[in-house]
C-alpha cells in the first residue's frame, strides 16, 4: 500500500509538465497564429485537467480497505481513465470547431521558425514525462498513470504532425493545410479518448483478466490435477492494480479437512507467486458427490 501512495509524485510530475507545455504552446500560437498550434495547446490544457484529476484519484485509490470498502479503493482508477477519455473527446470537438472557419477562410502565419522551436521543446518535455509515466504504470499496474502516459505520448505525436505540417506550409504557402492539420489532430485524439473510455468501462464491468494471465492461472491449476484433483468454475476480474480469481477445487471425498486445507494453501501460494497482487477465493468440493458437478455452469471461461 505504501508503494501505491507514492504514485502521487508521478501525478505532480504530470501537472508540472502540463503547465510548462501550456505556456510554451500558447506562446507558439501567439507568435504564429497557427490554429494547428492552438489545437496542440488545447490538448495540453486537457493534460493539465486530467493530471489534477489523476492526483485526486491516485490519492483515493491508495487508501486501505475499510468497513465500507472491504476490497479497497483501487477501482477509483477507472474513473480517471473515463474522465480523461471524455475530456480528450471534448477537446477534439473544440479543435474541430475552431479549425473549420480557418479551412474556409485561411489566415497568414507569422514567425513560424520561432514558434516551431518552442513547440519542439514542449514535445520533448511531454515525451520524457510520458516515458516515465508509462514505465511507472506498467510497474505498479496503474490505469491512471498508464492513461496519462498514453495521452502525453499522443500529444508528442500530435505536436510532431503539427510541426511537419507547418513546415510544409512555410515552404509551399498552402495556408489551408494548417486547418487540415488541426482537424487531423482532432480525429487522432478522438480515437485515443475512445480507447481510454472503453478501457475504463471494461474495468468497471469486471471483464476477465487478460488472456495471458488467465493462462498463467490455468497452468498452475493444471499442475495440481496430476495429484488427483479437478477444478472448474474459474472466474477472474481486475480492480485497478488488484487481480481477483475464484475457483472450485474437487478432491477425493475421503480426504481430511486438513488435507484439503493444505492443498488450498499450496494452490493459493503458487498463484501468488505467478501473479501477485492477486486475491484468490477457493471452494472445496468432493469429487464423488454429484452436487459438486451441478455448479459447473458457473464457469464463464472454460468448459
Amino acid at each position: 500500500m505504501e508503494d501505491r501512495q507514492k504514485l502521487t509524485r508521478y501525478a505532480w510530475l504530470s501537472i508540472a509538465t502540463a503547465v510548462f507545455t501550456i505556456i510554451l504552446k500558447a506562446t507558439a500560437y501567439w507568435l504564429t497564429g497557427s490554429v494547428g498550434l492552438l489545437s496542440d495547446a488545447l490538448e495540453s490544457g486537457v493534460n493539465l485537467a486530467t493530471a489534477v484529476f489523476a492526483l485526486l484519484i491516485l490519492t483515493i485509490a491508495a487508501r486501505p480497505p475499510d468497513e465500507e470498502h472491504a476490497y479497497g479503493h483501487s477501482k477509483a482508477e477507472y474513473f480517471a481513465g473515463g474522465v480523461e477519455g471524455g475530456l480528450i473527446m471534448a477537446a477534439a470537438l473544440i479543435i474541430a470547431v475552431m479549425a473549420v472557419p480557418r479551412l474556409i477562410h485561411p489566415q497568414p502565419l507569422e514567425q513560424l521558425g520561432l514558434g516551431l522551436v518552442v513547440s519542439v521543446v514542449a514535445a520533448a518535455a511531454n515525451g520524457l514525462t510520458a516515458f516515465i509515466l508509462l514505465r511507472a504504470g506498467r510497474h505498479y499496474r496503474s490505469l491512471t498513470l498508464t492513461a496519462d502516459g498514453r495521452h502525453l505520448l499522443t500529444d508528442v505525436w500530435t505536436t510532431g504532425g503539427v510541426l511537419l505540417g507547418l513546415a510544409v506550409v512555410a515552404f509551399t504557402g498552402w495556408l489551408r493545410l494548417d486547418a487540415l492539420i488541426a482537424l487531423a489532430v482532432a480525429a487522432q485524439i478522438t480515437y485515443t479518448g475512445f480507447g481510454l473510455l472503453r478501457e475504463a468501462v471494461n474495468g468497471l464491468m469486471d471483464v476477465i483478466l487478460p488472456e495471458e494471465e488467465v493462462a498463467e492461472i490455468t497452468a498452475v491449476l493444471d499442475s495440481f490435477v496430476e495429484r488427483g484433483i479437478l477444478y472448474h468454475a474459474l472466474r477472474t476480474r481486475q480492480s485497478g492494480a488488484q487481480r481477483f480469481a475464484s475457483v472450485h477445487i474437487q478432491v477425493p471425498g475421503d480426504w481430511s479437512v486438513q488435507q484439503g486445507h493444505s492443498l488450498m494453501e499450496e494452490i493459493e501460494e503458487a498463484l501468488h507467486g505467478r501473479l501477485a497482487p492477486i486475491t484468490i477465493i477457493t471452494h472445496l468440493e468432493p469429487l464423488e458427490d454429484p452436487v459438486s458437478w451441478e455448479d459447473i455452469p458457473l464457469n464463464r471461461e472454460f468448459g
